[in-house]
């Protein structure tokens, strides 16, 4: 038998009430006795902003233990918790982060999920972004901007991921949460979580098109003028991808996001995942829709290596530039 318990229904309240309880932010004494702890200086100066996320990637398991449903916190909530990190002697200023499990899922969700609960039949971005979710980054961006002018507050950045299709969707505050994001909670470099660019391997893993992707980079091209500014993590080997794909995604990620990836991970299969189910079967859907998998060892890393071979951008740049009025034009524009 395998037992699956339900994610656990948590509510505003209570969520406020775990985080404000006295947690010390610094790594237990057992574990520092065996050596330094890498993991905690991601953590240490973040604060989580919500729980839950319905993006429903068919290779997360995210929405399995901690649901479907948004639920977030109270902002007067956070601002507290970040009053009492500002104290903390390890505390220089930068909180590294504000979000997640998805950042800018913060603060709102659908109605009708909230009464009924999530719909049986439908996701919530896949396809596309359903009509009656109405994403709205109002509430992200009014906290993000208290949390700013806190004393003692430096810096405040967004290190969770964000949902590129979710601020295209939004046509009240999207596009100002985008350019404040660029302009003040980027750390370096802006990251996205597109996963592929070549549309049957992205269907295959629940992710919105290519053209949301382009989309949205045309977006940032507005706001900042750096190549390379966006990039992104990619997944290799995904049930449904082959070399093909793979080389059409080095491509894109070239000519498109201007960089060379090196945050590239090899699928995984993952217990309670659609992708695992893909992965071990072999069949895309319900209807019994055969899909490739790339199983060797081999295969998977040549996969990833595609991807991850380095590519003299600078001199493909200088030739665009001499080339056609319009590879010209973009790339001065960029």
């Amino acid at each position: 038998y395998v037992v699956q318990n339900k994610p656990p229904q948590v509510s505003s309240q209570e969520l406020d009430s775990f985080y404000s309880l006295p947690f010390s932010r610094r790594v237990h004494p057992l574990s520092l006795s065996k050596g330094k702890v890498k993991a905690i200086e991601t953590v240490q100066n973040s604060i989580t902003s919500h729980r839950g996320c319905y993006g429903e990637c068919n290779f997360c398991a995210i929405a399995t233990h901690q649901g479907r449903t948004v639920v977030s916190r109270r902002e007067d909530s956070i601002i507290k918790e970040i009053e009492i990190l500002t104290k903390d002697t390890e505390f220089h200023g930068t909180i590294t982060d504000i979000g997640g499990p998805t950042a800018n899922m913060y603060g709102f969700e659908c109605s009708a999920k909230e009464k009924a609960g999530a719909c049986t039949d439908r996701r919530c971005l896949f396809p596309e972004v359903c009509r009656s979710l109405r994403p709205d980054h109002t509430r992200y961006l009014n906290l993000l901007r208290r949390a700013k002018k806190l004393p003692g507050v430096k810096h405040v950045f967004v290190s969770s991921g964000i949902r590129y299709d979710l601020i295209l969707s939004d046509g009240k505050s999207g596009r100002g949460f985008l350019k404040e994001l660029i302009e003040n909670h980027t750390s370096g470099q802006l990251k996205i979580a597109p996963e592929h660019s070549v549309d049957h391997v992205l269907k295959q893993m629940g992710k919105p098109s290519k053209k949301a992707l382009r989309d949205f980079l045309r977006e940032v091209s507005l706001l900042s003028s750096r190549n390379g500014f966006t990039i992104g993590y990619f997944i290799a080997a995904h049930p449904g991808c082959t070399i093909q794909d793979m080389a059409e995604l080095k491509k894109f990620v070239s000519k498109e996001m201007h960089y060379n990836p090196e945050q590239v991970q090899i699928f995984t299969p993952t217990p309670a995942t659609y992708s695992t189910a893909m992965y071990y079967t072999g069949i895309a859907s319900e209807d019994g829709d055969r899909i490739f998998v790339e199983k060797s060892a081999s295969g998977r890393r040549e996969q990833k290596d595609i991807l991850t071979k380095k590519e003299n951008l600078k001199r493909e740049s200088e030739e665009n530039i001499g080339g056609t009025g319009n590879k010209c034009h973009n790339r001065h524009r960029h």
